[in-house]
């Protein structure tokens, strides 16, 4: 993340000046970073997430949940955070009035090097507090590798994913990791 924004804003304040801003950027309690990494995402980086969200898709909508691919906000935290996900799956109801969701049952970060600290750590704490969360996975885009963060009896446990699928509850399937790596990392 790049340096925040002098000037703290309100939630309210951050959703009004996203609607007209000509770059996204995230809120943090309080402070606006841009997103200045979004634009610049690399080629395998776009190519997992619409790979992922593309084998999400008609699961989701036949279970009654919307998939989302990194143009969709995150309402994490109560009001303290607004992020971005690479891709979020949610199965709450459609609030169609607002232009973020806040209930997201999975959520997927593809790593580089410029926010994989940040997707780690301060997204992890954030997301993890979403009572509707049950699985959070971290897309290793330079390696045929995913972390995959999933609650189990009110905790969060993690299990390293080279091969084989990927549980998803809250849509009753799993993902192939070799049909996510599939021709574009070995």
């Amino acid at each position: 993340m790049s340096d925040p924004a002098f000037k703290r804003m309100t939630p309210e304040e951050y959703l009004r000046s996203e609607r007209e801003a000509q770059e996204k950027h995230e809120f943090v309690d309080g402070f606006v970073y841009p997103l200045h990494a979004q634009a610049g995402a690399s080629r395998l980086h776009v190519r997992l997430t619409v790979r992922i969200v593309s084998m999400l898709e008609e699961i989701a909508v036949a279970r009654g949940c919307r998939a989302y691919a990194s143009d969709m906000k995150l309402r994490a935290d109560g009001w303290r955070n607004f992020f971005y996900p690479d891709v979020m799956v949610s199965c709450g109801p459609d609030e169609s009035a607002q232009d973020f969701e806040t209930d997201a049952c999975l959520i997927v970060e593809v790593l580089s090097g410029s926010t994989a600290a940040h997707d780690r750590t301060g997204k992890f704490a954030a997301y993890t507090k979403l009572p509707s969360l049950q699985t959070y996975m971290l897309v290793e885009q330079n390696e045929r590798r995913i972390y995959a963060y999933a609650k189990a009896d009110g905790e969060w446990v993690l299990t390293e994913y080279e091969d084989g699928i990927i549980p998803l509850p809250c849509l009753e399937t799993g993902l192939d990791v070799g049909r996510i790596y599939a021709g574009l990392v070995e």
